[in-house]
């Protein structure tokens, strides 16, 4: 499976001539490209190439005097095989600057409806035109309603666009965005336990936390996030049970529970205690919401936080123990 789009850095000088042999010569012979115009200046002094496949694929070609930059949803030319991997922070500013001009206009000739999601668009935009990905994860969005149930696609991307737009987890963009995977498959399931991870974010920075993602711990183990303010140093771990398939009410406080000792049993067990569990249970529908509201079940760890969000931003919850963050701005708990 390929994952998010990079940079392969080639420290090489490219003529206009070595570039047609050994770029578009190759996707041609192997695929079928056409070198068209690029969309957009690029500046800097870099000279741009965009080669355009006969299946789709898009690939980008920036060259110095003495060093060149590729990306592309489509195979890398043998020439480039050999060449280091670099993000997009990590390259000059007029290249991932021009590249992501063109493949935001390519996106949006794609699928025109993402285009009033811009902010929304340029996270996701390494696995909305990754290689085997592009289809599926558009599709979770467009189809899906990124993960909530009962919302229509407009009402849920709303609220990722409004949750991306502080620009709270810019820096981690690569890690976060590839949480969405780049499978050929839409894997709702898989999906939305990556967005628990973003609501969880905004919970935490609405509640006034600076929040860094993927904290290592001397297990081994990564958690999901560190929550601190000026008073607050806590680690969280997210965790998002399935929706429960049926609506007797052993269905969802099953799933609760199940899917918080999977977590307890694993990375937080191993950790010897101290981190925050959050259980995202934004994947149900309202008659399973209510079930656990109601009754309210443990979760084996302590402390937790379990809660649900709409994509209105509203966010219902419950605590489990003595909680060391301070969320009643955000979540309205019941009792």
């Amino acid at each position: 499976m390929a994952r998010p789009l990079r940079f392969r850095h080639s420290t090489e000088g490219w003529s206009d001539g070595r570039v047609d042999r050994q770029i578009y010569a190759s996707l041609d012979r192997n695929i079928g490209a056409t070198a068209v115009e690029p969309r957009f200046e690029v500046g800097g002094g870099w000279n741009t190439h965009r080669f355009e496949m006969v299946n789709g694929d898009v690939a980008l070609f920036a060259r110095g005097d003495s060093e060149a930059y590729w990306m592309g949803n489509t195979e890398t030319p043998k020439a480039l095989w050999r060449t280091d991997k670099y993000g997009w922070r990590e390259v000059p500013y007029h290249v991932s600057r021009w590249a992501q001009r063109e493949l935001l206009d390519t996106l949006y000739e794609e699928d025109p409806w993402l285009a009033d999601y811009p902010h929304l668009s340029w996270f996701f935009l390494p696995v909305f035109m990754s290689k085997d990905g592009r289809e599926s994860t558009r599709s979770f969005f467009r189809d899906h309603a990124g993960g909530f149930p009962d919302a229509g696609r407009d009402e849920a991307v709303t609220f990722y666009e409004r949750l991306l737009r502080p620009g709270t987890l810019d820096p981690y963009r690569h890690t976060m965005s590839g949480k969405l995977g780049t499978s050929e498959v839409v894997d709702t399931v898989r999906m939305s336990a990556a967005m628990a991870e973003f609501i969880a974010a905004d919970v935490l920075r609405r509640a006034g936390y600076d929040v860094t993602p993927e904290i290592e711990v001397t297990t081994g183990h990564s958690l999901d996030f560190r929550a601190e303010d000026d008073g607050t140093n806590v680690l969280v771990e997210v965790t998002r049970p399935q929706a429960p398939s049926t609506r007797a009410a052993s269905g969802p406080i099953a799933a609760v529970r199940d899917t918080a000792q999977t977590k307890t049993d694993g990375q937080l067990a191993e950790h010897g205690g101290g981190a925050v569990l959050f259980v995202d249970c934004s994947s149900f529908p309202d008659d399973a919401w209510r079930a656990v509201r109601g009754e309210r079940p443990d979760v084996r760890h302590r402390p937790a936080v379990v809660y649900r969000v709409r994509p209105s931003g509203h966010v219902e919850g419950y605590r489990k123990g003595r909680v060391p963050l301070g969320l009643a701005d955000v979540v309205e708990f019941v009792s």
